[in-house]
């Protein structure tokens, strides 16, 4: 795909996932507008053994918009970040089609495994911010990744992860649509833990009342 079409495909990516836009204009202000063509440009360049020069182009857009993508990442198109400070991605890391990305995000490696080190992600997936996937393994098409969670392991297709290790808590086999990528309506797999604490200490208190008088009854007979 030459430049022109890699412009286009962005310009309308920013428009289709950002409701904040209001002219066409502000599309050429985005960080992830800007990173990304930064990013195809070095992608070529890394392919072609012009490693020096990649990463220069490479690291000159991470100065400029806050974003790290390392030029040897394979990325998919409809690619988006929102916002997009402080995102990190990994040389071997792979990302599919029409994935998102909220700010700082880090598709990482651990530093102890070599040649593959970073993450695949699926298409259609979206990333929450803070959220930091670690490791070379496999993130499955149409999964939804919590905000502030820490991924360490392969993640099945059609599923969400939340918490710090990150774990699945919930799956199922339908595709997630674009108006369904959001990062707050997730489960809360703590707060369903309480809630059901709260009910069983509630059913609990309630027995305990039951007994006292009983008891009560008995010593007035």
């Amino acid at each position: 795909m030459g430049i022109i079409a890699h412009i286009r495909e962005e310009f309308q990516v920013i428009r289709e996932r950002d409701p904040a836009i209001k002219s066409p204009m502000e599309v050429l202000l985005y960080p992830s507008f800007r990173v990304m063509l930064s990013y195809r440009r070095a992608h070529k360049l890394y392919q072609k053994g012009h490693y020096f020069r990649a990463r220069a182009i490479s690291q000159r857009a991470a100065r400029k918009t806050g974003i790290e993508i390392h030029p040897g990442a394979t990325i998919g198109r409809g690619f988006f970040i929102d916002h997009g400070s402080g995102v990190i991605i990994g040389e071997t890391a792979i990302v599919g089609d029409n994935v998102t990305l909220y700010q700082g995000v880090t598709l990482g490696g651990t530093g102890k495994e070599t040649g593959k080190r970073h993450p695949t992600i699926g298409d259609n997936v979206m990333i929450s911010a803070g959220a930091k996937i670690i490791g070379s393994f496999t993130v499955g098409e149409n999964s939804k990744i919590g905000a502030g969670s820490v991924v360490l392991e392969e993640v099945p297709p059609n599923c969400t992860v939340v918490g710090v290790p990150g774990r699945i808590v919930k799956r199922n086999n339908v595709k997630i649509p674009r108006s369904d990528m959001d990062q707050v309506h997730l489960p809360d797999p703590v707060k369903e833990d309480i809630t059901v604490l709260q009910r069983e200490n509630a059913e609990l208190v309630n027995r305990v009342l039951d007994l006292e008088n009983a008891v009560r009854q008995l010593t007035k007979q």
